[in-house]
């Protein structure tokens, strides 16, 4: 066969394989027998070992083959990957449609949808051919995980559109995957997934595709980004056109408008939740005409058009075996309920903390008791109450431990919590070095609680300076299985990096009792060192704005300690930075200087964190409430209750209008 006529052979047999593969993936309508199918497959992989140049990487012959990759390329997305606000309940989900109908001045249709829970995906094509497949990232960047969405069948590689098309979705695992990914998992004695998004999520992120193709992944797609391009003016009409090209779009879609067509489909998919074969958490309204979208607008990370309606936690009955206990950095003590393992909100639940002892007296717990749990947000086991008519008189009333589970010491109870005072506590120990190495820290990547607790088992690390002598034990780690020299040669480079770090990361990390990050922050920013910080008594710190009796005295006592002492002079010998390398100088003159700030609402032009650092470095006094003490409360889109009691209170409120107005003050003077 001539390459031209092989190139012809190749050109309809693929397309033939993927119209089979659309009628029954997506359409769940197959016109040909499997048989056929594979034989049609069989002559293409013949074909293309003739011919290997006509191999491409959208092939339906590459769909099958696992690739291993050494990692994903980044990513930038031409249109920001926007999250979307929650609501919680009908009032909340009215009170949004009451402001976005106001904000557009008339009646509006939304499209109401299935929110569907899985891992955000953007599939672009150029010219009728799938470029790439990225995740959402951090909205402005994401991965390249084109290999293993390929291995999903339903997603198309070629559409009859030209030019620059982006279709935005989400990749799930369908309930029936799960079930068998488990029971598969369950077998081989492997750890099971907690639930389905988490098992799509890490299976798209596998550096091996062959791990994507055996999970059995799809997808469903909801948002054509660009539609406007190609003349189409609302949501509808784009999901539509997405069906109309071949992408498997979700049915239970429908274009409502009314107070009373809203709470209807809420009520309707709140019922048919569990009976999908799919996991959805919410359901999404969105504004059906495009030409709107500007007109309502958008905060600096959601889109005002559109919103997530998140189901009510999902509540339902096991049994409380047992009551155990964790300690904590601190010393502090944490009840923790052990549960017969139940299913909730589409994972497994075995624990959820119970706080303190008051919060068990509170509630009348019993080890024993049938008891009712949900996860707070969908997120977070807890337990609701216990079932007073299911008991049998075999229910253990609670007392709580007298002495510490790890290392016997007694206990002391300090307001609503138990401590345990002895510093070379082991679990004390083991929190302490997590929580030091840990993201808001010293950021030491690669050195999570695992890792911490694997090398406090294996005696590498025993205290806070023992994690920059790790290097004498390279030649062990790397025999531990998962470790290999690039790996251990990432986390060493990463523990020496971290000893760069500003002032205030070393503090926070230290753990000491009362301060967290932004006071430690504060301190740094004051003192500029370590030495100087330590030479202050209780009465000096106190002068410092945000510093009461009780912190000033908790930094005094920990400086005080020979234990605390004998760690902060190791990590000076080890050449650990002590010095604060921020901006602390800041001008008195600022109109922000000294005043006591409270942000409220949503800002466009920044994040929350951001707005905070700016007015730190001004000089301003960040509160999260609103007292008589407020100086000024800026007020974002949506303030709430804040704005109300500083209206209530007489504080001077500005918008976010006049907070960059006075910004650029502060820059014409610096710049004078």
């Amino acid at each position: 066969m001539e390459f031209l006529e092989a190139k012809k052979k190749h050109e309809d047999l693929v397309r033939l394989i993927e119209k089979y593969s659309h009628e029954y993936y997506v359409l769940d309508n197959p016109t040909v027998s499997d048989f056929e199918y594979d034989q049609k497959m069989e002559e293409l992989q013949r074909l293309e070992e003739e011919f290997p140049e006509l191999i491409t990487k959208t092939s339906p012959t590459q769909r099958i083959i696992g690739q291993v990759l050494d990692g994903f390329e980044e990513i930038h997305h031409e249109k920001q990957m926007l999250s979307l606000g929650d609501v919680f309940n009908d009032d909340e989900l009215l009170d949004w449609v009451k402001k976005t109908e106001e904000s557009a001045h008339k009646e509006l249709e939304f499209v109401a949808e299935m929110k569907i829970d899985g891992l955000a995906m953007s599939l672009v094509y150029q010219d009728g051919v799938l470029k790439y497949a990225a995740t959402r990232g951090d909205g402005m960047t994401g991965e390249d995980v084109t290999t293993n969405v390929l291995t999903i069948p339903s997603v198309p590689t070629r559409i009859n559109l030209m030019g620059r098309v982006e279709v935005r979705g989400e990749i799930y695992m369908p309930k029936k995957s799960f079930a068998e990914l488990n029971e598969a998992r369950k077998e081989k004695g492997e750890p099971l997934f907690a639930n389905a998004r988490n098992a799509a999520a890490g299976s798209i992120r596998n550096l091996d595709s062959s791990v994507a193709r055996s999970r059995k992944l799809d997808g469903w797609w909801y948002y054509f980004a660009n539609a406007e391009d190609f003349g189409i003016k609302t949501h509808a009409e784009a999901i539509n056109k997405l069906d109309e090209l071949g992408f498997k779009t979700n049915h239970e879609r429908r274009i409502i408008k009314g107070k009373d067509q809203i709470l209807a489909y809420v009520e309707e998919y709140t019922a048919k939740r569990s009976s999908l074969p799919y996991d959805i958490d919410g359901i999404v309204l969105k504004v059906n005409d495009f030409s709107l979208y500007d007109e309502i607008g958008y905060t600096a990370k959601t889109p005002k058009w559109a919103i997530a309606y998140k189901f009510p936690p999902e509540e339902v009955k096991t049994k409380l075996l047992d009551i155990v206990y964790t300690v904590g950095r601190t010393g502090k003590i944490t009840p923790n309920a052990v549960l017969e393992p139940v299913r909730v909100a589409g994972s497994l639940v075995q624990r959820a903390t119970l706080h303190n002892e008051d919060f068990i007296l509170e509630k009348g717990l019993m080890v024993n008791d049938h008891v009712i749990i949900r996860k707070a947000g969908d997120i977070i086991p807890e337990v609701v109450k216990p079932i007073l008519q299911d008991r049998t008189g075999e229910e253990i009333p609670y007392k709580m431990i007298e002495n510490c589970p790890d290392c016997g010491s007694k206990l002391v109870k300090i307001d609503a919590m138990h401590f345990c005072l002895n510093k070379n506590c082991p679990s004390r120990a083991i929190e302490s070095l997590i929580h030091f190495a840990s993201k808001d820290a010293m950021d030491i990547e690669g050195m999570g609680e695992k890792v911490c607790e694997e090398f406090f088992a294996l005696g590498f690390i025993k205290s806070i300076p023992d994690i920059y002598l790790l290097h004498h034990h390279k030649d062990e780690i790397i025999e531990i299985d998962g470790w290999s020299n690039k790996s251990v040669d990432n986390l060493l480079d990463a523990i020496e990096k971290s000893k760069n770090n500003s002032l205030e990361r070393l503090l926070f990390g230290l753990g000491i009792k009362e301060v967290g990050s932004k006071m430690a922050k504060t301190l740094a920013r004051r003192f500029t060192n370590l030495t100087l910080l330590m030479s202050q008594n209780e009465e000096e710190l106190q002068n410092i704005n945000d510093i009461g009796v009780v912190v000033a005295h908790s930094i005094v006592e920990y400086f005080k300690d020979e234990h605390n002492l004998e760690i902060i002079n190791k990590l000076d010998e080890l050449h650990v930075n002590m010095v604060y390398l921020g901006n602390n100088k800041v001008d008195s003159s600022s109109y922000f200087y000294n005043k006591k700030v409270v942000l409220t609402g949503t800002l466009t032009s920044f994040g929350r964190k951001e707005a905070t650092e700016i007015l730190e470095n001004l000089g301003a006094h960040v509160s999260s409430s609103v007292s008589k003490v407020t100086d000024l409360v800026i007020a974002g889109v949506e303030a709430g209750s804040k704005l109300d009691k500083a209206n209530k209170l007489g504080v001077k409120v500005i918008n976010e209008e006049e907070f960059k107005e006075l910004l650029g003050g502060e820059k014409d003077e610096d710049n004078q």
